[in-house]
């Protein structure tokens, strides 16, 4: 890396004394060091060498309105100077999941997490002690956060995952139990036969199918539509229950990727962009589901509780954040989403590069390959991928423009055309190098 960036890499030399390979978060490690941020405001950020980058990243899409919006730093500040932590319930808590209720038709009650990760481990406790079944379903190749069960076959390689129509359930950390592994069954993402075949043999057992309707690990691959038709009826039939994770896919709609795809699911996590860029995550669902966590008259059937779980502030945050994210706010941003992946499509082709360039609405993706990309398994076989993505990355930044590591791109609603086009500025200059 060059020498400008000298005190991010004293930065994390310091950090590598403290913290294994100086880092708490591997998503935003790069080798041989990542960059270390000074500041941000709007859509760009400056690196701790003083570099100035349009920031593509936005704290993996948490920042949907970019850096520093008035609106949320305002209703910081009124909530700060008031209370910043408390062991009571307060109003802004109220008015938080008021919002989220009205505006996500299948949210009737919702609860407040510190992390979409602790969203979706409530929500697999709420399917499970709503059903009183041990077993949960979950497509191969998906992110759900850190929580044991939907980790299984996160990344799974191809001497491990077994046959295409039968996935098997294969262990993300090293020392997972069997019994998680028995307990999560596998789905193919685009096969709405062998999905049903899989669902019908735990029909008894299945307490819940989580799904993300566009997961980033997928490059924002859309679930198919014969698929969501096998789980709504199954799930209809079965009494499992579907679990909706919209901790990264409520951008692409003013409802949620669900409102999107004619969805209704039983339960909801959400996190990211409604917490205004602070700490935070939600899991919501119909009234009788969510009875769960009801205190009364015996005791819940959940217990949940959590020192931070609806902190002030990032409910302060959040609400301004999602009252600031209109319906306008979010079709301009599928504007801008769609005219960055065609023209970067027709670089590549100018270039002769072969890359899919994946997404919808607000976010991009960086395959290398010709397609079509049907599921992961497709993405993970591409040949050299993480070695050209990460060439890609650092080609961009070098060129003013930061996406993550893992070749993703989301938008805010701080950019402009003028930001897309300096992306595909870089991208002209970057992709000839590419090789």
């Amino acid at each position: 890396m060059p020498s400008v960036y000298e005190r991010s890499r004293r930065l994390f030399e310091r950090a590598a004394r403290v913290m294994p390979r100086g880092n708490s978060r591997h998503s935003v490690y790069f080798a041989p060091h990542p960059l270390y941020c000074l500041s941000g405001s709007g859509c760009r950020v400056i690196d701790a060498d003083g570099t100035e980058r349009i920031d593509f990243v936005n704290n993996y899409s948490s920042l949907i309105h970019g850096h520093g919006h008035p609106a949320v730093l305002a209703a910081l500040h009124r909530q700060a100077d008031r209370l910043v932590a408390v062991g009571m319930p307060t109003e802004v808590e109220v008015e938080l999941a008021e919002l989220l209720c009205g505006r996500i038709e299948s949210v009737e009650h919702v609860r407040f997490t510190n992390s979409g990760t602790e969203a979706v481990m409530m929500a697999v406790k709420t399917a499970r002690a709503h059903t009183l079944r041990p077993k949960i379903a979950k497509f191969e190749g998906c992110y759900h956060g850190t929580y044991d069960p939907v980790e299984v076959s996160q990344t799974p390689h191809p001497e491990s995952w077994g046959p295409a129509d039968a996935p098997a359930s294969v262990a993300l950390s090293r020392g997972t139990p069997d019994s998680i592994l028995s307990d999560t069954v596998i789905l193919p993402w685009s096969d709405a036969a062998a999905v049903r075949r899989i669902l019908e043999a735990h029909r008894r057992e299945l307490a819940c199918i989580i799904i993300d309707l566009a997961p980033a690990h997928l490059g924002y691959l859309e679930a198919d539509e014969g698929v969501l038709a096998v789980l709504a009826e199954f799930c209809d039939s079965s009494g499992a229950l579907l679990i909706c994770d919209e901790v990264y896919s409520l951008r692409v709609g003013f409802n949620g990727a669900q409102h999107r795809r004619q969805l209704r699911p039983d339960i909801t996590v959400m996190g990211k962009i409604i917490g205004g860029g602070l700490p935070i995550g939600a899991v919501g669902g119909r009234r009788d589901v969510m009875s769960v966590f009801d205190p009364l008259p015996s005791g819940p059937a959940v217990v949940h509780g959590g020192t931070y779980n609806a902190n002030p502030l990032s409910m302060a945050a959040g609400h301004a954040s999602m009252l600031a994210l209109t319906r306008e706010q979010i079709a301009r941003l599928e504007q801008l989403g769609e005219y960055l992946r065609t023209e970067l499509r027709l670089l590549a082709k100018k270039h002769r590069v072969q890359l899919v360039i994946g997404g919808l609405a607000s976010t991009i993706s960086f395959s290398f390959g010709t397609g079509p990309l049907r599921d992961y398994r497709d993405r993970a076989v591409l040949a050299d991928q993480r070695r050209k993505v990460g060439m890609l990355h650092r080609l961009l930044l070098d060129r003013g423009i930061l996406i993550a590591s893992q070749g993703l791109a989301v938008l805010s609603t701080a950019m402009d055309k003028a930001e897309a086009d300096a992306f595909l500025a870089a991208a002209d200059d970057s992709f000839p190098k590419l090789s």
